[in-house]
């Protein structure tokens, strides 16, 4: 029988063979393996002077990036002399510098923010309207609400809300609703759920029994948990070792799924991360069925070691399984290299990219060790033992408070890791970085610019509704396969602490779930048809991004907001 480590290398190489595949019609000299395959890092931003703790791109290409409040200054002023003076301040109450900034892609520069009370550990989620919503935080901010509208003439700032939870929310997850509004659960010494913004009858926190019942004494591990909605309305909560799906209309545990096996804990502060694969949309079939994977974590007992000076081995396993099986069993996989504190990052091919993280320890102030630089992306459609890739290797650790996210380019923006209190630059193990970089997979090597797609009309900002014959004019160089074409829809994230709440990709299909309608336009150009989402369940409302992909080679992608 074949060993892991020789699958892997068959799946590696089967991969480089079809991208030169790809690129034979349209070069001159062969392409190294090493080039077609495994990405390439750029350094975008030497200096971002503030931490990227939390990112969320927005509707105007631009991502809001913030820290915490009592770190003491950051490395970088706010504008036109403003201070913001906060006498609850736990460390500098007088604070010259910005917290919160705008990176503008476009431009790659930055922007400094005003937040004024603790953002520390909080959460978020980008709301019908293009607007982040951002709750939570620690000490003067932990019940209260903050919102960031996008907008293109850098007059946007941060508006806050004073005191609008009905409890306090540090390390809490949040998750947009088909209705519009977000759910926000758990959280430090919280084992309830509430719901923003506030209406008439669901004011209140509610009891969730499940926190309790994976709540270890002095760990926790049930902090960040990873919630999923779920094709059939309900949620999909993961929190330490195990999950229920649970019906938050009526406040029930519709399903309690088997705990993943090996037992050990997968939440902050043991870390893994979480998603929710590809769904395919087919619209008018009830058999809509989807997957959640679950990556990396540490064993029992690290978050206790590691503060006592012993760094435990990281988990190397993931595991998936079907949430909408009627007998769902854990599927487990084992991932090139052991990961706590990494990002899991959907690509518009329906790709998922692990970045970032440590090999040992937990989560916490100076608790990791051994930075793992090399990214993997997992095929979820390969046969299981032919998923894992290893990409070409950072040089910079991205090690606790580290971020990732895709952009509508492609790329996917890594940034942060500050694994110790205040900004320590010197005389640590870790110094906190600010640099913030850029990683392209492979589908947008240079060689494989005439493959890809370029997405002509609708136009970007377009708005769609449910359940619609959508139109995509594209251009593509040459006769292309018309049955290699798909269309996804990306929902951009709130990223904070390994994982990225409301991350959801949509493969789009025609009527009654059967492949895009491809049509040739003459010249290059094409035209292909999809049914978009039936429902604010398969796609809660609010702004995409849109991707025609051929042969796993995304187009840029438009903005779409579906209402």
């Amino acid at each position: 029988m074949a060993t892991t480590s020789t699958l892997l290398l068959i799946s590696s190489l089967l991969h480089h063979f079809i991208i030169l595949l790809l690129l034979l019609p349209y070069q001159q000299n062969p392409l190294t393996l090493a080039a077609a395959g495994g990405g390439e890092w750029k350094l975008l931003v030497s200096n971002t002077g503030v931490s990227a703790m939390h990112m969320q791109l927005l509707n105007n290409d631009r991502v809001v990036i913030f820290d915490l409040t009592d770190f003491g200054p950051s490395n970088i002023s706010l504008p036109n002399g403003k201070c913001r003076n906060n006498p609850k301040d736990l460390t500098l109450k007088i604070d010259c510098t910005a917290h919160s900034i705008e990176y503008d892609v476009a431009s790659n520069s930055i922007r400094p923010l005003n937040v004024f009370t603790n953002v520390w550990c909080s959460s978020g989620a980008a709301m019908p309207d293009g607007s982040l919503v951002q709750t939570g935080g620690f000490n003067d901010g932990e019940r209260n609400a903050r919102v960031f509208k996008p907008c293109r003439d850098n007059s946007c700032d941060w508006q806050e809300f004073n005191t609008v939870l009905t409890q306090s929310r540090w390390y809490a997850t949040n998750h947009i609703l088909p209705d519009g509004r977000q759910i926000i659960v758990g959280g430090r010494g919280r084992l309830t759920y509430e719901f923003y913004p506030k209406r008439t009858g669901a004011d209140a926190s509610y009891n969730l029994p499940f926190l309790s019942q994976t709540n270890d004494p002095r760990i926790e591990n049930n902090l960040y948990p990873f919630v999923f909605l779920n094709v059939d309305g309900n949620l999909f909560i993961f929190a330490n070792n195990r999950a229920i799906l649970f019906d938050y209309v009526n406040g029930a545990v519709v399903k309690t799924y088997p705990t993943i096996p090996g037992g050990d804990p997968r939440s902050y502060p043991s870390s893994g991360s979480a998603v929710l694969l590809p769904v395919r949309n087919l619209q008018g079939r009830t058999n809509i069925t989807a997957e959640v994977l679950v990556c990396g974590g540490a064993p029992k007992g690290s978050f206790t070691s590691a503060n006592n000076g012993k760094f435990v081995g990281a988990l190397n396993t993931c595991g998936r399984i079907q949430i909408t099986d009627p007998n769902p069993q854990w599927v487990m996989e084992t991932m090139p290299s052991a990961r706590v504190m990494g990002d899991m990052v959907l690509l518009p091919n329906g790709n998922v990219l692990i970045i970032n993280g440590a090999s040992e320890g937990t989560a916490g102030w100076d608790l990791g060790r051994n930075p793992v630089l090399t990214p993997v992306i997992y095929r979820p459609n390969n046969p299981i033992g032919l998923r894992f890739e290893a990409q070409n290797s950072s040089s910079i650790s991205r090690m606790y408070h580290s971020t990732a996210v895709l952009l509508r380019d492609g790329r996917v923006l890594v940034s942060g890791s500050n694994p110790n209190a205040y900004y320590n630059f010197t005389g640590v193990v870790f110094p906190t970085d600010l640099t913030m970089e850029a990683f392209s997979p492979d589908y947008l090597h240079p060689r494989l610019a005439r493959v890809r797609p370029t997405i002509v009309s609708p136009a970007s900002h377009s708005q769609i509704e449910y359940g619609q014959q959508l139109t995509i004019n594209f251009r593509a160089e040459g006769r292309i396969n018309r049955n290699l074409i798909t269309v996804t829809m990306i929902s951009p994230p709130f990223t904070t602490h390994s994982f990225s709440m409301n991350q959801r990709l949509l493969v789009l299909t025609h009527e009654n779930g059967t492949r895009p309608e491809v049509t040739s336009l003459g010249r290059s150009n094409y035209q292909v048809r999809v049914t978009t989402p039936g429902s604010p369940i398969l796609a809660p409302p609010g702004y995409y991004l849109l991707f025609v992909v051929y042969r796993e080679v995304p187009s840029q992608g438009i903005w779409v907001q579906i209402k």
